[in-house]
């Protein structure tokens, strides 16, 4: 987009000068219109230059001023305000009206198609003592006091005054239809709600400064003993690992035969009684309980794909093995039991069911 240049008259603290008009080749029907509205006196209007002319005189006009929109604003401070139960006697009582004036200074109907308004002076006036007697000390009432508030209320008072100086407010040039005898008007289709919008942006608060830093002292945990146990062991879940069911080892049936000697099963057998063997049934469906929480592998015992010949050379594991419970039955629990009359082509006929 390119940069908008406004004629020197729109400047702040600049005075009122003859407005700068550009006119399209061809102008458009409205505006013609509108000029035969408001002439009192029939001027022709069939060229450009006719355009030119008449629309510069109008607005050249001292009396040429436009109503922007209006203000309602408090008469003074709000500590100062009176205090009515009837709404209405509180608003007259209470509030004043400020009419924002304005005259045109510059009018582009080639590359922008705008108008363009500036405040009046006695507008400005208005706009800075309500400023400086109301608004400055509503703000200032509403924040604390430091050592610099009286510069800054200052400051911003001052900075109103160019703010409000330097105010031009910039819409289509179809505003021009607003226009009335004597170059006066008024803004149409809800311009006024974005003058008002824009002018009460003015009235800026008093900021305050930040408050100083404060200086919090950090307080360091007391460290610990070596001997205590720290924090992180203080919340620490307790693992717990379940292990199966250890079953007697005068329980368990090897899968396969291995070398024993006599001495050791008759050791072995010698110190149980009868009624203390328990021999499985083969119809039993029984299952030790297998879980993945254990730390040795599962003691389970699975029988042997294929029969190997007895060899004696054969030498007994870490872990003595006993005879099949076949032997039992056929010789009384004594110190000279052995392996006599026991089929060892039959000893996969008396696997455990449980065995894999």
């Amino acid at each position: 987009m390119p940069p908008v240049l406004l004629p020197a008259s729109a400047a702040a603290f600049a005075p009122r000068a003859a407005p700068n008009v550009v006119l399209n080749t061809k102008v458009d029907p409205w505006l013609t219109a509108t000029l035969k509205r408001i002439n009192r006196v029939k001027r022709p209007l069939n060229s450009v230059p006719q355009h030119f002319r008449c629309l510069t005189e109008t607005l050249s006009s001292p009396s040429a001023i436009w109503s922007l929109c209006s203000l309602m604003l408090p008469k003074a401070p709000e500590a100062e305000l009176q205090k009515n139960e009837n709404p209405l006697v509180e608003a007259l009582f209470n509030y004043q009206m400020i009419i924002v004036e304005a005259y045109i200074v510059h009018v582009d109907m080639v590359s922008q198609n705008e108008v363009a308004f500036k405040l009046t002076p006695e507008t400005i006036e208005s706009l800075v003592e309500y400023h400086k007697d109301i608004h400055s000390v509503d703000t200032a009432a509403a924040t604390w006091n430091w050592s610099e508030k009286e510069v800054q209320i200052k400051k911003l008072q001052d900075d109103f005054v160019q703010a409000a100086n330097r105010f031009v407010y910039r819409t289509n040039a179809m505003a021009l239809e607003g226009l009335e005898e004597d170059g006066a008007g008024e803004l149409l289709c809800g311009r006024s709600e974005e003058v008002r919008s824009a002018i009460m942006g003015l009235f800026l608060p008093l900021l305050p400064p930040p408050p100083p830093p404060r200086v919090v002292d950090v307080v360091r945990p007391t460290p610990l003993l070596p001997s205590s146990t720290g924090v992180e062991n203080w919340w620490q879940p307790t693992m717990s690992h379940s292990y199966p069911n250890t079953m007697d080892s005068w329980r368990i049936v090897p899968s396969s035969p291995q070398t024993t000697s006599a001495g050791d099963s008759s050791s072995t057998w010698a110190t149980m009684g009868v009624n203390d063997m328990q021999l499985p049934s083969p119809s039993s469906s029984f299952s030790e309980t297998y879980t993945t929480d254990c730390d040795s592998p599962p003691e389970y015992y699975s029988a042997p794909m294929t029969t190997a010949p007895y060899d004696a050379s054969m030498t007994a594991t870490s872990i003595p093995q006993l005879p099949l419970p076949s032997t039992i039955l056929q010789q009384q629990c004594s110190a000279s039991m052995g392996y006599g009359g026991f089929d060892w082509a039959r000893y996969q006929d008396f696997a455990l069911p449980f065995a894999m």
